[in-house]
């Protein structure tokens, strides 16, 4: 089990061109406030986002739950230690 309570980190989330903070939970709840920002299906993160990535060529947006990035960034926190 880990030490810690929780913890938090901030990246660059290609996806949507910004800057994110991770956050991690001792118990392996994770979660990105890019998520809250981008995700979905509104027509205004939509074109957030669409807007931040033009002239970029490339598609982008919030993957959501499913981000690899806190995916990973939380499994590399997680795992057992040995």
């Amino acid at each position: 089990m880990t030490d810690w309570e929780i913890t938090a980190t901030t990246v660059y989330c290609e996806a949507v061109d910004d800057e994110v903070t991770l956050i991690i939970h001792r118990d392996g709840t994770a979660r990105c406030t890019g998520q809250q920002k981008y995700a979905g299906t509104n027509k205004d993160k939509a074109g957030l986002v669409k807007k931040r990535n033009q002239g970029k060529g490339r598609l982008a947006g919030c993957s959501g739950n499913d981000c690899p990035i806190v995916s990973r960034y939380r499994d590399s926190l997680i795992k057992p230690q040995g």
